[in-house]
């Protein structure tokens, strides 16, 4: 077994209301940052996973995403292992 570190990284899905990402980007634009759209606000969690393989541990984390760190009703995540 080997210790593979990951990210996951959870954002709202295309085409569902965004209220904190909306809030940001109308503060970014009350700041005068003009040229800011479509912001989206998700999470980074990131984990060490103790697996036999890189591939196993991506699993581990893509299974945990689904009954746990995202909605997948709501939400898209996308997992990275280093």
């Amino acid at each position: 077994m080997s210790e593979f570190a990951v990210e996951v990284r959870v954002v709202p899905r295309a085409g569902l209301l965004d209220p904190q990402g909306n809030a940001v980007e109308h503060a970014l634009r009350s700041l005068d940052f003009k040229e800011v759209a479509d912001v989206r606000v998700g999470r980074l969690i990131r984990l060490n996973v103790e697996a036999a393989s890189a591939e196993a541990a991506r699993e581990r984390a893509e299974e945990m995403c689904r009954k746990l760190l995202a909605n997948p009703v709501t939400e898209d995540f996308r997992v990275e292992v280093a």
